[in-house]
Protein backbone atom coordinates (compact mmCIF):
# COMPACT_ATOMS: atom_id res chain seq x y z
CA UNK A 1 0.00 0.00 0.00
CA UNK A 2 2.98 2.34 0.71
CA UNK A 3 4.01 2.22 -3.05
CA UNK A 4 0.52 2.35 -4.03
CA UNK A 5 0.45 5.78 -2.32
CA UNK A 6 3.09 7.08 -3.88
CA UNK A 7 2.02 6.45 -7.19
CA UNK A 8 -1.50 8.21 -6.41
CA UNK A 9 0.60 11.41 -4.98
CA UNK A 10 3.21 11.13 -7.98
CA UNK A 11 0.34 10.87 -10.47
CA UNK A 12 -1.34 13.81 -8.28
CA UNK A 13 1.72 15.90 -8.86
CA UNK A 14 1.83 15.26 -12.58
CA UNK A 15 -1.10 16.66 -13.00
CA UNK A 16 -0.65 19.70 -11.02
CA UNK A 17 2.66 20.34 -13.13
CA UNK A 18 0.62 19.58 -16.02
CA UNK A 19 -2.02 22.27 -14.79
CA UNK A 20 0.64 24.43 -14.33
CA UNK A 21 2.37 24.22 -17.94
CA UNK A 22 -1.12 23.88 -19.41
CA UNK A 23 -1.91 27.39 -17.78
CA UNK A 24 1.81 29.29 -18.25
CA UNK A 25 2.30 27.79 -22.26
CA UNK A 26 -0.83 27.43 -23.45
CA UNK A 27 -0.83 24.35 -25.83
CA UNK A 28 -4.10 24.38 -28.34
CA UNK A 29 -5.68 21.38 -27.70
CA UNK A 30 -5.15 20.49 -31.45
CA UNK A 31 -3.29 17.49 -33.33
CA UNK A 32 -1.80 20.08 -35.15
CA UNK A 33 -0.11 21.40 -32.51
CA UNK A 34 3.52 20.55 -31.81
CA UNK A 35 3.15 22.33 -28.62
CA UNK A 36 0.64 19.71 -27.43
CA UNK A 37 2.60 16.65 -28.45
CA UNK A 38 5.83 17.61 -27.03
CA UNK A 39 3.49 18.26 -23.61
CA UNK A 40 2.04 14.85 -24.02
CA UNK A 41 5.52 13.00 -24.31
CA UNK A 42 7.16 14.47 -21.75
CA UNK A 43 3.97 13.95 -19.36
CA UNK A 44 4.11 10.30 -20.58
CA UNK A 45 7.96 10.23 -20.20
CA UNK A 46 7.51 11.56 -16.51
CA UNK A 47 5.01 8.83 -15.83
CA UNK A 48 7.63 6.24 -16.93
CA UNK A 49 10.32 7.57 -14.47
CA UNK A 50 7.68 7.17 -11.36
CA UNK A 51 6.74 3.87 -12.31
CA UNK A 52 10.33 2.69 -12.74
CA UNK A 53 11.61 4.33 -9.50
CA UNK A 54 8.37 2.64 -7.45
CA UNK A 55 9.07 -0.58 -9.09
CA UNK A 56 12.52 -1.05 -8.77
CA UNK A 57 11.65 0.38 -4.92
CA UNK A 58 13.37 -2.06 -2.02
CA UNK A 59 11.40 -0.70 0.76
CA UNK A 60 8.40 -2.71 1.83
CA UNK A 61 8.69 -6.54 -0.31
CA UNK A 62 5.18 -7.45 0.82
CA UNK A 63 2.67 -8.56 -1.57
CA UNK A 64 0.89 -4.86 -2.48
CA UNK A 65 -2.47 -4.69 -4.41
CA UNK A 66 -3.72 -5.86 -7.83
CA UNK A 67 -3.93 -2.19 -9.06
CA UNK A 68 -0.04 -1.40 -7.93
CA UNK A 69 0.70 -4.82 -9.01
CA UNK A 70 -0.34 -4.48 -12.80
CA UNK A 71 1.52 -0.97 -12.58
CA UNK A 72 4.39 -2.55 -11.52
CA UNK A 73 4.65 -4.71 -14.40
CA UNK A 74 2.49 -4.20 -16.73
CA UNK A 75 1.74 -0.86 -16.70
CA UNK A 76 5.29 0.13 -17.18
CA UNK A 77 5.56 -1.43 -20.26
CA UNK A 78 2.27 -0.06 -21.22
CA UNK A 79 3.19 3.65 -20.72
CA UNK A 80 6.63 3.12 -22.14
CA UNK A 81 5.42 1.66 -25.41
CA UNK A 82 2.78 4.24 -25.74
CA UNK A 83 5.78 7.34 -25.08
CA UNK A 84 7.56 5.77 -27.88
CA UNK A 85 4.62 5.50 -30.18
CA UNK A 86 3.83 9.02 -29.52
CA UNK A 87 7.16 10.30 -29.95
CA UNK A 88 7.81 8.21 -33.42
CA UNK A 89 4.58 9.72 -34.77
CA UNK A 90 5.63 12.81 -33.65
CA UNK A 91 8.80 12.42 -35.78
CA UNK A 92 7.07 10.79 -38.79
CA UNK A 93 4.20 13.33 -38.77
CA UNK A 94 6.94 15.77 -39.07
CA UNK A 95 8.40 13.99 -41.75
CA UNK A 96 5.87 13.53 -43.84
CA UNK A 97 4.68 17.10 -43.27
CA UNK A 98 7.86 18.71 -44.83
CA UNK A 99 9.09 20.15 -47.89
CA UNK A 100 11.15 16.84 -48.83
CA UNK A 101 7.82 14.83 -49.51
CA UNK A 102 5.62 17.70 -50.33
CA UNK A 103 7.40 20.02 -52.43
CA UNK A 104 4.83 20.62 -55.07
CA UNK A 105 1.79 21.22 -52.46
CA UNK A 106 4.44 23.60 -50.94
CA UNK A 107 5.20 25.18 -54.56
CA UNK A 108 1.00 25.58 -54.84
CA UNK A 109 0.68 27.41 -51.75
CA UNK A 110 0.50 31.30 -53.30
CA UNK A 111 -0.12 31.59 -56.68
CA UNK A 112 1.42 35.09 -57.24
CA UNK A 113 -0.09 36.93 -60.36
CA UNK A 114 2.66 38.54 -62.82
CA UNK A 115 1.03 42.31 -62.67
CA UNK A 116 2.19 45.98 -64.63
CA UNK A 117 3.99 48.37 -62.42
CA UNK A 118 2.53 51.39 -63.84
CA UNK A 119 -0.58 50.36 -63.88
CA UNK A 120 -0.83 49.04 -60.58
CA UNK A 121 1.07 51.71 -58.77
CA UNK A 122 0.42 55.32 -59.46
CA UNK A 123 2.43 58.18 -58.13
CA UNK A 124 1.21 58.85 -54.66
CA UNK A 125 1.53 62.27 -53.11
CA UNK A 126 3.31 63.24 -50.31
CA UNK A 127 1.13 62.86 -47.62
CA UNK A 128 0.93 58.98 -48.15
CA UNK A 129 4.29 57.87 -48.18
CA UNK A 130 5.36 56.55 -44.89
CA UNK A 131 8.74 58.35 -44.19
CA UNK A 132 9.46 56.16 -40.66
CA UNK A 133 10.56 52.79 -40.23
CA UNK A 134 9.89 51.18 -37.06
CA UNK A 135 13.42 52.20 -34.99
CA UNK A 136 12.38 55.73 -35.70
CA UNK A 137 8.45 55.22 -34.80
CA UNK A 138 9.85 53.76 -31.42
CA UNK A 139 12.08 56.44 -30.66
CA UNK A 140 9.44 59.01 -31.57
CA UNK A 141 7.14 57.03 -29.15
CA UNK A 142 9.47 56.72 -26.22
CA UNK A 143 10.19 60.96 -26.54
CA UNK A 144 6.43 61.10 -26.45
CA UNK A 145 5.94 59.39 -23.26
CA UNK A 146 8.82 60.48 -21.58
CA UNK A 147 6.68 64.27 -21.35
CA UNK A 148 3.75 62.76 -20.17
CA UNK A 149 4.48 63.11 -16.42
CA UNK A 150 0.78 61.48 -15.66
CA UNK A 151 1.73 58.37 -17.28
CA UNK A 152 5.39 57.77 -17.17
CA UNK A 153 5.55 56.54 -13.64
CA UNK A 154 3.54 54.00 -14.20
CA UNK A 155 3.10 52.89 -17.83
CA UNK A 156 5.87 52.44 -20.74
CA UNK A 157 5.30 52.20 -24.48
CA UNK A 158 4.54 48.86 -26.27
CA UNK A 159 6.97 47.59 -28.35
CA UNK A 160 3.94 46.26 -30.78
CA UNK A 161 4.20 49.25 -33.62
CA UNK A 162 1.35 48.35 -35.60
CA UNK A 163 2.06 49.82 -39.24
CA UNK A 164 -2.12 50.13 -40.19
CA UNK A 165 -3.68 52.36 -42.91
CA UNK A 166 -5.70 54.88 -40.55
CA UNK A 167 -8.44 57.34 -42.41
CA UNK A 168 -6.49 56.39 -46.11
CA UNK A 169 -3.26 57.73 -43.73
CA UNK A 170 -0.34 55.36 -42.79
CA UNK A 171 0.21 55.05 -39.45
CA UNK A 172 1.63 53.15 -36.55
CA UNK A 173 0.04 52.34 -33.33
CA UNK A 174 1.27 50.80 -29.93
CA UNK A 175 -0.81 50.45 -26.77
CA UNK A 176 0.82 51.31 -22.84
CA UNK A 177 2.21 48.67 -21.26
CA UNK A 178 1.88 48.22 -17.36
CA UNK A 179 5.67 49.58 -15.97
CA UNK A 180 5.82 46.48 -13.62
CA UNK A 181 4.03 43.98 -11.29
CA UNK A 182 3.12 46.63 -8.57
CA UNK A 183 1.94 49.25 -11.14
CA UNK A 184 -0.54 46.03 -12.36
CA UNK A 185 -2.13 45.56 -9.52
CA UNK A 186 -2.73 49.76 -9.02
CA UNK A 187 -3.80 50.16 -11.80
CA UNK A 188 -5.53 47.23 -12.77
CA UNK A 189 -9.19 48.08 -12.44
CA UNK A 190 -9.18 50.93 -14.72
CA UNK A 191 -6.96 49.30 -17.67
CA UNK A 192 -4.85 51.15 -19.22
CA UNK A 193 -5.68 54.69 -20.35
CA UNK A 194 -3.81 55.50 -23.67
CA UNK A 195 -2.28 54.05 -26.65
CA UNK A 196 0.25 55.75 -29.01
CA UNK A 197 -0.35 56.57 -33.35
CA UNK A 198 2.54 58.29 -34.91
CA UNK A 199 1.40 59.37 -38.27
CA UNK A 200 4.27 58.48 -40.91
CA UNK A 201 4.17 60.89 -43.35
CA UNK A 202 4.22 63.75 -41.27
CA UNK A 203 5.79 62.21 -37.89
CA UNK A 204 3.37 63.54 -35.70
CA UNK A 205 2.80 62.00 -32.36
CA UNK A 206 -0.12 61.44 -30.57
CA UNK A 207 -0.86 59.84 -27.08
CA UNK A 208 -4.46 59.02 -27.70
CA UNK A 209 -6.29 58.98 -24.22
CA UNK A 210 -9.20 56.61 -23.23
CA UNK A 211 -12.63 56.83 -21.81
CA UNK A 212 -12.30 53.59 -21.08
CA UNK A 213 -9.07 51.60 -20.27
CA UNK A 214 -7.56 48.81 -22.39
CA UNK A 215 -8.66 45.75 -19.92
CA UNK A 216 -6.86 43.04 -22.11
CA UNK A 217 -3.81 43.13 -23.04
CA UNK A 218 0.14 41.46 -23.37
CA UNK A 219 1.51 42.65 -19.75
CA UNK A 220 -2.08 41.95 -18.13
CA UNK A 221 -2.09 39.02 -15.95
CA UNK A 222 -4.20 36.20 -14.93
CA UNK A 223 -7.38 35.63 -17.15
CA UNK A 224 -7.36 39.21 -18.95
CA UNK A 225 -3.71 38.30 -20.41
CA UNK A 226 -4.60 38.03 -23.96
CA UNK A 227 -3.14 35.19 -24.94
CA UNK A 228 -5.03 33.11 -21.95
CA UNK A 229 -7.82 35.35 -22.90
CA UNK A 230 -7.93 33.85 -26.52
CA UNK A 231 -7.06 30.20 -25.44
CA UNK A 232 -9.82 29.66 -23.12
CA UNK A 233 -12.10 30.73 -25.40
CA UNK A 234 -10.68 29.21 -28.09
CA UNK A 235 -8.85 26.13 -26.54
CA UNK A 236 -8.46 23.81 -30.04
CA UNK A 237 -6.99 27.25 -32.08
CA UNK A 238 -3.65 27.48 -32.92
CA UNK A 239 -2.57 31.60 -33.51
CA UNK A 240 0.08 33.43 -34.87
CA UNK A 241 1.76 36.42 -34.12
CA UNK A 242 -1.24 39.03 -32.63
CA UNK A 243 -0.89 42.24 -33.87
CA UNK A 244 -2.85 45.31 -32.18
CA UNK A 245 -4.75 47.78 -34.52
CA UNK A 246 -7.12 50.19 -34.39
CA UNK A 247 -10.41 50.49 -36.40
CA UNK A 248 -11.80 53.73 -38.32
CA UNK A 249 -13.35 54.88 -34.63
CA UNK A 250 -9.56 54.75 -33.06
CA UNK A 251 -11.22 51.81 -30.92
CA UNK A 252 -8.08 49.46 -30.00
CA UNK A 253 -7.76 45.78 -30.98
CA UNK A 254 -6.24 42.49 -30.93
CA UNK A 255 -6.10 40.89 -34.23
CA UNK A 256 -5.51 37.28 -33.84
CA UNK A 257 -4.80 35.75 -36.70
CA UNK A 258 -5.57 31.35 -36.69
CA UNK A 259 -3.04 28.94 -38.05
CA UNK A 260 -4.23 25.71 -40.73
CA UNK A 261 -2.19 23.50 -41.65
CA UNK A 262 -2.77 21.82 -45.03
CA UNK A 263 0.13 19.75 -45.60
CA UNK A 264 0.02 16.35 -43.09
CA UNK A 265 0.03 16.85 -39.40
CA UNK A 266 2.34 20.16 -39.40
CA UNK A 267 2.99 21.70 -42.54
CA UNK A 268 1.69 24.03 -45.30
CA UNK A 269 0.79 26.64 -42.60
CA UNK A 270 -1.48 29.41 -43.50
CA UNK A 271 -4.34 31.42 -42.58
CA UNK A 272 -7.56 30.32 -41.82
CA UNK A 273 -9.66 32.48 -39.36
CA UNK A 274 -9.05 35.40 -37.56
CA UNK A 275 -10.43 36.20 -33.84
CA UNK A 276 -11.03 39.90 -33.55
CA UNK A 277 -11.05 41.21 -29.59
CA UNK A 278 -12.24 44.66 -28.25
CA UNK A 279 -8.85 45.11 -26.08
CA UNK A 280 -10.99 47.87 -24.06
CA UNK A 281 -14.34 45.09 -23.65
CA UNK A 282 -13.05 41.45 -24.01
CA UNK A 283 -16.01 41.24 -26.72
CA UNK A 284 -14.39 39.39 -29.62
CA UNK A 285 -15.94 37.82 -32.50
CA UNK A 286 -14.52 34.71 -35.09
CA UNK A 287 -13.91 35.52 -38.80
CA UNK A 288 -13.50 33.32 -41.49
CA UNK A 289 -10.75 34.71 -43.47
CA UNK A 290 -13.05 36.42 -46.40
CA UNK A 291 -15.00 37.79 -43.64
CA UNK A 292 -12.45 39.69 -42.02
CA UNK A 293 -13.35 43.46 -41.87
CA UNK A 294 -12.02 45.95 -44.45
CA UNK A 295 -10.27 48.19 -41.39
CA UNK A 296 -7.99 45.18 -40.29
CA UNK A 297 -4.56 45.47 -42.05
CA UNK A 298 -2.54 42.50 -40.80
CA UNK A 299 -3.78 39.09 -40.49
CA UNK A 300 -0.59 37.11 -42.12
CA UNK A 301 2.52 38.36 -40.80
CA UNK A 302 5.33 38.88 -43.20
CA UNK A 303 7.41 36.05 -42.11
CA UNK A 304 4.52 33.86 -43.41
CA UNK A 305 3.73 35.44 -46.65
CA UNK A 306 7.67 35.93 -47.55
CA UNK A 307 8.20 31.83 -46.51
CA UNK A 308 5.25 31.13 -49.21
CA UNK A 309 6.59 33.17 -51.51
CA UNK A 310 9.91 31.14 -51.25
CA UNK A 311 8.33 27.73 -51.44
CA UNK A 312 6.92 29.15 -54.49
CA UNK A 313 10.19 29.82 -55.73
CA UNK A 314 12.41 27.68 -54.77
CA UNK A 315 10.37 24.24 -55.25
CA UNK A 316 9.61 24.67 -58.96
CA UNK A 317 11.77 21.97 -59.67
CA UNK A 318 11.43 19.97 -56.60
CA UNK A 319 12.87 19.73 -53.21
CA UNK A 320 16.49 18.48 -54.52
CA UNK A 321 17.15 20.99 -57.00
CA UNK A 322 16.21 24.10 -54.29
CA UNK A 323 19.78 22.69 -52.66
CA UNK A 324 21.88 21.01 -55.06
CA UNK A 325 20.70 22.25 -58.74
CA UNK A 326 19.08 25.78 -58.25
CA UNK A 327 17.49 25.49 -62.23
CA UNK A 328 14.92 28.31 -61.73
CA UNK A 329 15.34 28.82 -58.34
CA UNK A 330 13.96 32.20 -57.27
CA UNK A 331 13.75 33.44 -53.53
CA UNK A 332 12.86 36.89 -51.82
CA UNK A 333 15.78 39.23 -50.74
CA UNK A 334 16.60 39.86 -47.06
CA UNK A 335 14.81 42.48 -45.73
CA UNK A 336 11.21 43.47 -46.41
CA UNK A 337 9.14 46.85 -46.51
CA UNK A 338 5.44 47.75 -46.17
CA UNK A 339 3.38 49.81 -49.16
CA UNK A 340 -0.12 51.12 -48.59
CA UNK A 341 -2.45 50.31 -51.54
CA UNK A 342 -6.02 50.07 -52.43
CA UNK A 343 -6.25 50.60 -48.30
CA UNK A 344 -4.32 47.78 -47.58
CA UNK A 345 -0.75 46.91 -46.11
CA UNK A 346 0.75 45.37 -48.61
CA UNK A 347 4.61 43.91 -47.90
CA UNK A 348 6.97 44.51 -50.08
CA UNK A 349 10.16 42.71 -51.00
CA UNK A 350 12.60 42.20 -53.83
CA UNK A 351 12.43 38.43 -55.75
CA UNK A 352 16.46 37.28 -56.77
CA UNK A 353 18.03 34.40 -57.70
CA UNK A 354 19.32 31.57 -55.16
CA UNK A 355 22.52 32.00 -55.95
CA UNK A 356 21.89 35.34 -53.89
CA UNK A 357 23.70 37.99 -56.68
CA UNK A 358 23.09 41.81 -56.07
CA UNK A 359 20.59 42.18 -58.52
CA UNK A 360 16.47 41.62 -58.34
CA UNK A 361 14.73 39.75 -61.29
CA UNK A 362 11.62 41.37 -59.87
CA UNK A 363 9.56 42.22 -56.64
CA UNK A 364 6.57 40.90 -54.82
CA UNK A 365 3.34 42.68 -53.36
CA UNK A 366 1.98 41.05 -50.75
CA UNK A 367 -1.33 41.69 -49.13
CA UNK A 368 -1.36 41.33 -45.01
CA UNK A 369 -5.06 41.18 -45.00
CA UNK A 370 -6.13 38.60 -48.50
CA UNK A 371 -2.55 36.79 -49.07
CA UNK A 372 -3.14 38.50 -52.59
CA UNK A 373 0.62 38.23 -54.12
CA UNK A 374 1.50 40.05 -57.35
CA UNK A 375 4.51 39.44 -59.01
CA UNK A 376 6.44 42.35 -60.91
CA UNK A 377 9.17 41.41 -63.63
CA UNK A 378 11.45 44.27 -62.92
CA UNK A 379 15.20 43.51 -63.43
CA UNK A 380 17.83 45.96 -61.01
CA UNK A 381 19.36 46.39 -58.26
CA UNK A 382 18.84 44.93 -55.17
CA UNK A 383 17.53 46.56 -52.08
CA UNK A 384 20.68 46.73 -50.14
CA UNK A 385 22.65 47.08 -52.98
CA UNK A 386 20.29 50.20 -53.50
CA UNK A 387 21.21 51.68 -50.23
CA UNK A 388 24.97 51.00 -50.18
CA UNK A 389 24.41 53.79 -53.25
CA UNK A 390 22.55 56.08 -51.81
CA UNK A 391 25.12 56.15 -48.66
CA UNK A 392 28.04 56.62 -50.64
CA UNK A 393 26.36 60.01 -51.89
CA UNK A 394 26.69 61.01 -48.20
CA UNK A 395 29.26 59.15 -46.85
CA UNK A 396 31.37 62.56 -45.60
CA UNK A 397 27.97 63.14 -43.20
CA UNK A 398 28.02 59.11 -42.17
CA UNK A 399 24.23 58.88 -42.82
CA UNK A 400 22.52 55.92 -42.73
CA UNK A 401 20.19 54.24 -45.28
CA UNK A 402 16.48 53.07 -44.28
CA UNK A 403 14.94 49.84 -45.91
CA UNK A 404 13.78 51.28 -49.37
CA UNK A 405 10.23 51.95 -50.13
CA UNK A 406 9.36 51.11 -53.90
CA UNK A 407 7.78 54.36 -55.59
CA UNK A 408 6.96 55.30 -58.89
CA UNK A 409 8.59 58.04 -59.38
CA UNK A 410 8.24 59.68 -63.05
CA UNK A 411 6.56 56.34 -64.43
CA UNK A 412 9.73 54.79 -63.36
CA UNK A 413 10.01 52.25 -60.56
CA UNK A 414 12.08 53.48 -57.77
CA UNK A 415 13.84 53.39 -54.28
CA UNK A 416 13.15 55.69 -51.74
CA UNK A 417 14.47 55.69 -48.61
CA UNK A 418 15.22 58.09 -45.92
CA UNK A 419 18.89 58.90 -44.66
CA UNK A 420 19.53 59.11 -40.76
CA UNK A 421 22.14 60.17 -38.52
CA UNK A 422 23.90 58.30 -35.80
CA UNK A 423 21.14 59.74 -33.34
CA UNK A 424 18.51 58.20 -35.79
CA UNK A 425 17.46 61.34 -36.70
CA UNK A 426 16.04 61.36 -40.44
CA UNK A 427 18.46 64.35 -41.91
CA UNK A 428 17.75 63.57 -46.05
CA UNK A 429 16.14 61.35 -48.23
CA UNK A 430 17.51 59.60 -51.22
CA UNK A 431 15.95 57.99 -54.71
CA UNK A 432 17.12 55.37 -56.28
CA UNK A 433 16.47 53.98 -60.23
CA UNK A 434 15.98 50.40 -59.88
CA UNK A 435 17.02 49.23 -63.50
CA UNK A 436 20.16 51.98 -63.11
CA UNK A 437 21.01 52.08 -59.26
CA UNK A 438 24.00 54.80 -59.92
CA UNK A 439 21.62 56.87 -60.75
CA UNK A 440 20.98 58.54 -57.27
CA UNK A 441 19.17 61.41 -56.09
CA UNK A 442 19.77 63.20 -52.75
CA UNK A 443 17.50 65.65 -51.12
CA UNK A 444 17.02 68.04 -47.91
CA UNK A 445 13.10 67.82 -48.53
CA UNK A 446 11.39 65.12 -50.62
CA UNK A 447 10.29 67.68 -53.06
CA UNK A 448 14.00 68.66 -53.54
CA UNK A 449 15.10 65.15 -54.00
CA UNK A 450 12.54 64.38 -56.46
CA UNK A 451 13.34 67.32 -58.87
CA UNK A 452 16.65 66.50 -58.66
CA UNK A 453 15.48 62.47 -59.68
CA UNK A 454 13.68 63.71 -62.66
CA UNK A 455 16.85 66.04 -64.14
CA UNK A 456 18.52 63.27 -63.48
CA UNK A 457 16.67 60.22 -65.56
CA UNK A 458 16.02 62.93 -68.20
CA UNK A 459 20.50 63.74 -68.21
CA UNK A 460 20.69 59.91 -68.67
CA UNK A 461 18.02 59.30 -71.46
CA UNK A 462 15.63 57.60 -69.28
CA UNK A 463 13.00 60.52 -69.18
CA UNK A 464 8.88 59.89 -68.43
CA UNK A 465 8.42 57.13 -70.23
CA UNK A 466 4.63 57.80 -70.15
CA UNK A 467 2.41 60.65 -68.25
CA UNK A 468 -1.00 59.21 -69.90
CA UNK A 469 -1.80 58.01 -65.77
CA UNK A 470 -0.66 61.00 -64.15
CA UNK A 471 -3.59 63.48 -62.60
CA UNK A 472 -4.60 65.90 -64.57
CA UNK A 473 -6.13 69.17 -64.26
CA UNK A 474 -7.72 71.87 -66.47
CA UNK A 475 -8.65 75.83 -65.19
CA UNK A 476 -8.03 79.40 -65.59
CA UNK A 477 -4.63 80.87 -64.51
CA UNK A 478 -5.52 83.51 -61.46
CA UNK A 479 -1.98 84.10 -60.53
CA UNK A 480 2.09 83.36 -61.96
CA UNK A 481 4.80 83.90 -59.97
CA UNK A 482 8.96 83.40 -60.94
CA UNK A 483 11.27 82.23 -59.35
CA UNK A 484 14.35 80.55 -59.23
CA UNK A 485 15.30 76.87 -57.91
CA UNK A 486 19.27 75.46 -58.49
CA UNK A 487 19.69 77.88 -61.21
CA UNK A 488 16.72 77.24 -63.22
CA UNK A 489 13.72 79.61 -64.33
CA UNK A 490 10.23 78.41 -62.24
CA UNK A 491 6.68 79.81 -62.65
CA UNK A 492 4.35 79.14 -59.90
CA UNK A 493 1.08 79.11 -61.27
CA UNK A 494 -2.21 79.20 -59.50
CA UNK A 495 -5.70 78.06 -60.80
CA UNK A 496 -9.26 78.97 -60.34
CA UNK A 497 -10.46 75.68 -59.71
CA UNK A 498 -7.21 74.37 -56.90
CA UNK A 499 -5.97 75.73 -54.34
CA UNK A 500 -3.27 74.20 -54.85
CA UNK A 501 0.58 75.75 -56.31
CA UNK A 502 2.16 73.94 -59.53
CA UNK A 503 5.26 74.47 -60.26
CA UNK A 504 6.74 74.74 -64.32
CA UNK A 505 10.29 74.17 -64.88
CA UNK A 506 10.41 76.96 -67.99
CA UNK A 507 13.49 74.43 -68.81
CA UNK A 508 10.98 71.50 -69.48
CA UNK A 509 8.25 73.73 -70.81
CA UNK A 510 9.35 77.11 -72.37
CA UNK A 511 6.15 78.01 -73.99
CA UNK A 512 4.50 78.50 -70.56
CA UNK A 513 5.86 82.18 -70.78
CA UNK A 514 3.38 82.63 -73.50
CA UNK A 515 0.77 82.26 -70.79
CA UNK A 516 -0.61 85.00 -68.97
CA UNK A 517 -3.23 85.47 -66.20
CA UNK A 518 -6.98 84.36 -67.62
CA UNK A 519 -5.36 81.88 -70.10
CA UNK A 520 -6.90 78.32 -69.77
CA UNK A 521 -4.47 75.33 -69.44
CA UNK A 522 -4.29 72.11 -68.75
CA UNK A 523 -1.41 70.53 -66.50
CA UNK A 524 -0.47 66.87 -65.80
CA UNK A 525 1.32 66.47 -62.71
CA UNK A 526 2.77 64.49 -59.89
CA UNK A 527 1.42 65.97 -55.99
CA UNK A 528 3.77 67.48 -53.49
CA UNK A 529 3.75 68.26 -49.44
CA UNK A 530 3.95 72.01 -51.15
CA UNK A 531 3.82 72.20 -54.60
CA UNK A 532 2.98 69.99 -57.63
CA UNK A 533 5.17 69.29 -60.20
CA UNK A 534 3.98 69.62 -63.48
CA UNK A 535 5.31 66.99 -66.28
CA UNK A 536 2.64 67.76 -68.88
CA UNK A 537 1.43 70.83 -70.64
CA UNK A 538 -1.95 70.47 -72.72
Amino acid sequence: MKKFSKLLISILLILVVAGIYYYLALPAINVHSKGLWIFAIIALFMICIILASISSSKGDKAQISSLGDLFKHKGLATISSLTLIVALAFALGSLLSSPIINAKRYQKLLNPEERDFTTDIKQISYNEIPLLDKASASMLGSRKMGGMIEYVSQFEVGENYTQINYKGTPVRVTPLNYGSLFKWINNRSKGIPAYIRIDMTTEEVELVKLETGIKYSETERFSRNIYRYIRFNYPTYIFGNINFEIDDEGIPYWICPVKKYTIGLFGGQTIDRAVIVNAITGEHKDYAIEDVPNWVDRVYSAQLLISLYDYHGTLKHGFWNSIIGQRDALQTTDGYNYLALEDDVWVYTGVTSVGADESNVGFVLMNQRTAETRFYPIAGAEEYSAMSSAEGKVQHLGYRATFPLLLNIGQQPTYFMALKDAAGLVKAYAMVNIAQYQIVAIGDTISECEDTYLDLMRLNGIGIEDISTLPKITGTITKIAEGVIEGNSHFFILLNNSNEIFDVNVADFVNIIKYDIGDIITFKFTKGPELNTVLGIE
